[in-house]
Order: C-alpha cells, then sequence, then structure tokens
C-alpha cells in the first residue's frame, strides 16, 4: 500500500467505532446523572438530538466543502463521508431508544411532547436513515446500484435536512438560542448548492 493510500488511524470504521462508543458511553453517563430517571432520558434526547446535527452536516457537507476547499480536512470528511454518515445513524438510533424510555417511564408527558405530524414525518425521517445506513456498505451499494444509491442518499439528505430545521426551528419562539442550530444546517444547504453551481459552470480558459 503506497503512502497516499495508507488509512489513517481516524479512518473507516475504527472512525465509526471510537466516536459510536463515545456517544453511547456519554448517554449513559448523561442519565446516570439523574439517577436514570425521566429527566435524565430527556437530557440524552437532547444531547443525541445535537450530536446528530453535527455528524449529519458532517457527512452532508463533505463533497461539496473537499470541491470548494480542498485541504487537508475536507479531503479527511470527504474520505470519511460514509462512515460519519454511519455514526450519525448510530447517534439518532441512541436518540430512538432514549425516546422510547421517555415514552415507557412517562406516557402522559410523552403524549404531550408528540403529536400524529411528528409521528408521520419523524417516522419518515427514520425511514430514511435505516435505507440510507443499510446502502452504506460495498456489497449493498452495489447490490441497489449506483443510480438507486444517489438517488435514495440526496433525497434521504434532503429530507433530512428539511426535518431538523423544522424540529430545531419550532422551538425557537420559546427558546430564541434555538435559532443558533439552524445556521450548520443554512450553511450546508448554501455550501451544496454552490458546489452543484460550480460543476455546471464551464471553466474559462484562457490564452496562452
Amino acid at each position: 500500500m503506497t503512502p497516499s493510500h495508507r488509512q489513517h488511524w481516524f479512518d473507516g470504521w475504527r472512525l465509526f467505532a471510537v466516536l459510536t462508543l463515545v456517544l453511547a458511553a456519554l448517554s449513559v453517563g448523561i442519565a446516570g446523572m439523574r439517577g436514570f430517571e425521566v429527566d435524565g432520558v430527556r437530557m440524552v434526547i437532547r444531547f443525541t438530538a445535537r450530536t446528530s446535527l453535527l455528524l449529519f452536516c458532517l457527512a452532508f457537507s463533505a463533497a461539496a466543502l473537499a470541491r470548494l476547499w480542498p485541504n487537508a480536512w475536507t479531503r479527511w470528511q470527504r474520505r470519511n463521508r460514509r462512515y460519519l454518515g454511519v455514526t450519525f445513524a448510530a447517534s439518532h438510533g441512541i436518540h430512538a431508544v432514549a425516546i422510547a424510555c421517555f415514552a415507557m417511564m412517562d406516557p402522559a408527558g410523552y403524549a404531550a411532547a408528540t403529536n400524529a405530524a411528528s409521528y408521520i414525518f419523524g417516522g419518515l425521517g427514520y425511514a430514511f436513515i435505516i435505507a440510507m445506513a443499510a446502502t452504506s456498505f460495498d456489497r449493498t451499494a452495489a447490490a441497489i446500484g449506483p443510480r438507486t444509491f444517489r438517488i435514495l442518499h440526496l433525497a434521504g439528505g434532503y429530507y433530512l435536512l428539511f426535518q431538523f430545521t423544522v424540529s430545531f426551528g419550532k422551538r425557537i419562539p420559546d427558546m430564541p438560542l434555538y435559532a443558533l442550530f439552524l445556521i450548520p444546517l443554512l450553511a450546508v444547504l448554501a455550501l451544496r448548492l454552490i458546489a452543484m453551481a460550480s460543476r455546471r459552470t464551464p471553466r474559462t480558459v484562457r490564452a496562452g
């Protein structure tokens, strides 16, 4: 293996394993701080919503950043886009477990915090996450073909971008600081649109 193709330590499935273990340990620790009661579980829900947001933005902006600003960081990010995406799925899996615990521990509080729309749109979001994670392996990606893979991951990515925007945005009237969470989402959208426009713009050939 040549030096240019040698895998770095914090790459690939090792990256996924380390980040997932850290997320799981922190989630257990956060719940334990409140004696594994409802308050602790709700803190885990908020924590994993934010870690999922970060991981999603890293994965969904990777190609655009690598195109617009190629450097060591963006090349690493682009190279590990798949693993950041699967780690995002793991983070949101922990988020789902915490929500299920909340529903069992405090049915009245859970009912007050949810509605039919949250089941429909949240369920569709999880369907995309599961499908995207399941096709993030070489064998499953090859089985569905490159065109279907691209459609699935683009549609899922933009849907999740929309879902995060709505989920964080609806809390702004009660907690204005939640507006800060919209900044990375808008930045990711802007980066992807700029990168898309740059691909469509023909480069000017200068006369020598």
